[in-house]
């Protein structure tokens, strides 16, 4: 059943459009730097997460894995991984554990590069010995622990009881050889979760906001269920997401954005308020079911240029100096983050 599934969300995942939220990038605007003082070749965008270089900011996230049918998918996003210098994450493996015989299906992007950053993925519900064993699978420099309430209760077979989870992050954090990175898979991360789970230890938070791949929509379609129109538009934007997350990390934990972020600007802007990287999942995999590798690395290398343009028409040199650039916020984003008691006019008055 768990293969049957992980085969409907790579199907649904391609099938479906995003949202239908948005991910509030709208009413986010970048402040243009008439004199930048920077040449072209000054801009720069590696960074780090967790304490894991990155030669840009842009991470694969997960979306498959777990069934012998898409191992192929899994070796052309790791080679799109390696040709591009992107970070990777797989899917979730509790499928691998479950059965040894689809563990093929995550190894695989290993052995197609050897030497990329790869982050391993299992549930909050898995044991110590279990993240472990995922992180040794793929030989994974940091493990994934995503959070998916809203797609599990929209499954027929999905899980009812999330209680406990935080005490179990907090034991896989003590308990893993790598980095721990929390993630959303499309509701988004509020302040309060986010400051208890840097309290439970973990490295780095994915916001996995609302607005990009709709996994409780896929999990309808898979079941040809009529859900709620308010049901499938369940989350916090991505934007919104990230602004409340930044708000309560410390220096010693980092910031991911995800959930829907379709272009350079949305990227930038992302960094801008306070990422440290933003993570794509199906753009990806969209990419290279309906074009070569090569024409989806060259989308990828376009991207990344574009996202330097960005930055050179703001003044920041690298990645850490985009949340010192003036950003404006406005609309329904604006007043969430008030009435959540978050100063939003502080980043409009950013570098000052």
């Amino acid at each position: 059943m768990r293969q049957s599934r992980k085969l409907d969300h790579l199907k649904y995942s391609l099938a479906l459009a995003d949202g239908p939220g948005t991910n509030g990038f709208a009413d986010f605007s970048l402040v243009h730097n008439c004199l930048p003082g920077l040449a072209w070749a000054d801009v720069t965008l590696t960074t780090a997460v967790a304490g894991l270089p990155l030669s840009h900011p842009v991470i694969i996230n997960a979306i498959t894995g777990g069934a012998a049918d898409v191992s192929g998918i899994n070796a052309q996003l790791a080679e799109l991984a390696k040709l591009t210098g992107a970070a990777m994450a797989v899917g979730s493996q509790y499928a691998a554990l479950e059965n040894p015989a689809v563990c093929e299906s995550y190894r695989i992007v290993r052995t197609v590069n050897p030497h990329g950053l790869l982050f391993a993925n299992l549930g909050a519900h898995a044991t110590p010995d279990q993240a472990v064993r995922a992180v040794a699978m793929i030989g994974a420099d940091a493990l994934q622990i995503h959070l998916n309430a809203a797609q599990e209760l929209a499954m027929s077979e999905g899980d009812r009881d999330f209680s406990g989870y935080l005490e179990n992050i907090a034991a896989i954090a003590a308990a893993c050889p790598v980095p721990v990175i929390a993630k959303e898979v499309g509701a988004g991360i509020a302040r309060e979760q986010a400051a208890a789970l840097v309290r439970a230890g973990v490295r780095a938070i994915d916001t996995g906001g609302a607005g990009g791949t709709n996994f409780v929509a896929i999990e309808a379609a898979r079941s040809a269920a009529e859900l709620p129109p308010d049901t499938i538009s369940w989350g916090i934007p991505a934007a919104v997401s990230a602004v409340e997350v930044a708000s309560v990390l410390p220096p010693a934990v980092d910031l991911i954005v995800a959930g829907g972020i379709r272009t350079p600007l949305e990227a930038v802007k992302a960094l801008a308020l306070g990422g440290r990287a933003v993570a794509v999942a199906a753009p990806a995999v969209r990419l290279l079911r309906g074009k070569s590798l090569t024409e989806a690395v060259a989308w990828f290398e376009a991207f990344l240029a574009e996202m330097r343009r960005y930055m050179l028409l703001v003044g920041a040199r690298r990645v850490s100096d985009l949340p010192s650039v003036p950003l404006v916020i406005t609309g329904n984003s604006k007043e969430w983050l008030n009435q959540r008691g978050i100063d939003t006019a502080r980043f409009a008055r950013a570098g000052r």
